[in-house]
């Protein structure tokens, strides 16, 4: 199995830095990424040596920034396997970009279809703007729920995709869950009643390989802060003949050809949803951590991963009263039966493919108690209910603890993060 180089490590600055005294270990890659310096080092030296507003200048400068911002869009796309970087639109964040689906998809997506579907799984992120649109058109929202074994229920999905359902919006993978969805099925199931879809790849884009013109996606979403790239700077992909369909979501400066007193012409993809001056050193900094995740490589970041999960879960499981959120069984030996209890299970149990994302309760603990004692140890992890809350009511929970990996993460940190958090359950149970 390959193994993620020190080197590579030691790219990432903060991780040298001490908290309370102890060093930094960081396990909370699913709310944002560290960045390695090259990330750093380009958004400077833009601002250093490039700083200029772009497609508004004839001089050289200008020019030079320009280039630069386009670049990255074809960096992006050819990342994700688009036709064209005219199908890569900047935006804030995945939040803006699922926004931007929701309020600009044409009337025709609608005239004979009166359902948006959506899974249980899915962040506030993927689920509050298609709430809205819903309300404003008069629309049915359904949900997609879980499956026994903590995955998708791929036959409720089955039995809730019929030709009344115009768009479905799924998550590649769980934020909390860290449940892997099979996206090209999925895809495939959805196209066969002539739905859209709509993926976030929000906690995958750094983790997992997507093509989007193999995998047929209609819109994928992701965050540049959540794949080692700086904040304030999103992707939205779109289908280009969806797009040339869509009304902008924004109206300002660039993103118009002509402009008269009473109407406008939109400029061309896809500059058309990019109004104003956008983050041109964040988009910059995007392109570099693209180039930094093909220089590790996608295969060895999950393999890496995955050498991670298998090791923590393990040891999680031999902590009384703690139980993993919505975990049935880890590949064909680990099961749970009881408060951190396990057993053989039987060889044809069905493998549950997790992300390195894993979330678990404590009997009689609030996560937020245990986190602080995690916290004055140097160590980082998330709390609270993690902008799924249907996904926890569905699991009869309010609020747990995640933690989540990422490239930088050594199996030497999960051992310090096992004891520090064994102690603390200690501590808190007294």
């Amino acid at each position: 199995m390959p193994k993620i180089s020190l080197k590579i490590r030691e790219q990432f600055p903060i991780l040298k830095k001490k908290m309370h005294g102890k060093p930094l270990v960081y396990l909370d890659n699913g709310a944002t990424t560290q960045k390695p310096q090259r990330v750093i080092n380009a958004e400077k030296e833009f601002y250093e040596t490039t700083n200029a507003n772009i497609h508004r200048g004839v001089y050289e400068l200008s020019e030079k920034a320009t280039a630069q911002y386009e670049s990255a869009h074809e960096k992006v796309a050819s990342f994700i396997g688009a036709e064209s970087f005219k199908e890569i639109v900047f935006t804030k964040n995945t939040t803006e970009a699922i926004n931007l689906v929701a309020s600009s998809l044409p009337n025709e997506i609608f005239r004979d279809k009166k359902k948006i579907l959506v899974t249980i799984m899915e962040h506030h992120s993927n689920l509050l703007p298609w709430q809205r649109l819903a309300r404003e058109r008069g629309l049915v929202l359904e949900f997609v729920e879980l499956a026994q074994d903590g995955n998708l229920d791929l036959v409720d999905l089955k039995n809730k995709l019929n030709n009344q359902v115009a768009i479905l919006a799924v998550t590649h993978v769980s934020n909390v869950l860290g449940t892997v969805n099979p996206i090209d099925r999925i895809v495939k199931m959805a196209h066969k009643v002539n739905a859209l879809v709509l993926v976030d790849s929000a906690q995958s884009i750094a983790r997992l390989p997507i093509n989007v013109k193999k995998n047929k996606v209609d819109f994928l979403v992701f965050s540049g802060h959540k794949m080692y790239g700086p904040l304030g700077i999103g992707v939205l992909y779109g289908r280009r003949e969806l797009l040339e369909k869509m009304e902008p979501f924004m109206l300002g400066g660039d993103m118009v050809t002509t402009v008269t007193r009473k109407s406008a012409t939109w400029n061309n993809l896809p500059w058309k949803f990019e109004a104003g001056t956008p983050n041109i050193a964040g988009g910059v900094a995007l392109g570099m951590a693209v180039d930094f995740i093909k220089s590790v490589g996608i295969p060895s970041i999950w393999q890496h991963e995955q050498e991670l999960v298998e090791y923590v879960i393990s040891k999680l499981l031999e902590i009384e009263g703690l139980v993993i959120v919505g975990l049935e069984n880890v590949g064909e030996h680990l099961s749970v039966l009881s408060r951190g209890r396990t057993q053989r299970s039987s060889p044809t149990t069905k493998p549950l493919i997790r992300a390195g994302v894993i979330s678990f309760t404590v009997d009689g603990i609030h996560s937020h108690d245990l986190v602080t004692l995690l916290d004055a140890e140097g160590i980082a992890v998330r709390a609270g209910h993690h902008c799924v809350q249907p996904l926890l009511t569905t699991l009869g929970i309010k609020e747990c603890t995640r933690i989540s990996f990422s490239v930088t993460t050594t199996l030497e940190e999960l051992d310090r993060f096992i004891t520090v958090l064994g102690e603390s359950v200690k501590i808190l149970k007294r």
